[in-house]
């Protein structure tokens, strides 16, 4: 991203929610920029500078046709706004103000459309890349879509890791996930070596069960590998060193209850709880685990 402040938020309208990836400049700087809002009027985003690299939150909020997005710092006081008057998702261009709220300072915004994840039209048949809301202090993650015909809505088809600063491409992973948008990869230490690791959302059923796909770092060659985690819900003790494991199905009749260990960077049961719907009295009476 060669002096490019990347953003990334949530955007809504009236009628309809829209994610649009933009491309653009703020005063002088070129960015990037893909939003998402909800029909209620509110939403979230990132935007990242270029030198740096690295995603900052944002809030967004639409009154009538003025979109406004902010920015706070970590003790949640708002720092910046970006504002869009007249805005519409339809629209192929938008252009609107940066403000620093501090200080006062306004730069305009200049974005142009590059596709929108929700129409079919945009994405069919193509590769388009969604920069995420986490990221490494050297490092940042960019989500690869794709639609075909057939598919109801976009999928999550690869993960690339690139440089900050240089934007220099360092890995990529080949996944099949479902969209989240800006928070499909998360951060944490998942083995308890010390050092962080990342998790891509593969997916989540009606219920409250959901899946991801966890990616752990190999000092020796300074890369990420696709560990063989799995499981329902995982949880991430580090403090103990241990993984729980939460799996509830059939509104909730029958849940499952586990807790593992790390070793050699391998899932290792240490006990289960089994658990099912008695009809007659109604409450959930432990049983033997199959």
């Amino acid at each position: 991203m060669k002096q490019k402040i990347t953003f990334l938020f949530f955007i809504t309208t009236i009628f309809l929610s829209a994610q649009i990836s933009y491309k653009g400049f703020i005063d002088k700087y070129p960015i990037e920029f893909v939003s998402y809002v909800y029909s209620d009027g509110v939403g979230s985003g990132i935007y990242a500078y270029t030198n740096f690299d690295t995603p900052i939150g944002l809030d967004a909020k639409i009154k009538g046709k003025t979109l406004v997005f902010t920015e706070k710092d970590t003790n949640d006081k708002a720092t910046a706004s970006l504002t869009f008057q007249n805005y519409n998702a339809k629209s192929s261009q938008l252009n609107g103000i940066w403000k620093d709220l501090n200080s006062g300072k306004e730069l305009s915004i200049r974005l142009a459309r590059e596709f929108d994840v929700e129409q079919a039209y945009d994405m069919e048949g193509k590769e388009r890349e969604m920069l995420q809301r986490v990221s490494f202090k050297d490092k940042y993650f960019k989500l690869v879509l794709s639609k075909q015909k057939d598919d109801y809505e976009p999928k999550v088809k690869g993960v690339k890791i690139y440089e900050k600063k240089t934007d220099k491409l360092i890995q990529k992973f080949d996944v099949e996930c479902q969209l989240l948008g800006i928070g499909n990869i998360s951060i944490d230490d998942y083995n308890f070596d010390g050092i962080e690791d990342f998790s891509v959302y593969e997916g989540g059923s009606a219920g409250p069960n959901t899946s991801s796909l966890y990616f752990l770092y190999n000092p020796k060659t300074g890369k990420y590998f696709e560990s063989s985690f799995s499981g329902s819900s995982l949880e991430f003790d580090k403090k103990n060193k241990r993984i729980y494991e939460h799996n509830s199905c059939c509104a909730g009749s029958s849940v499952i209850d586990a807790e593992y260990k790390v070793v050699n960077n391998k899932m290792v049961l240490l006990k289960q709880t089994c658990l099912k719907l008695d009809t007659k009295s109604g409450k959930l009476e432990k049983v033997k685990c199959d």
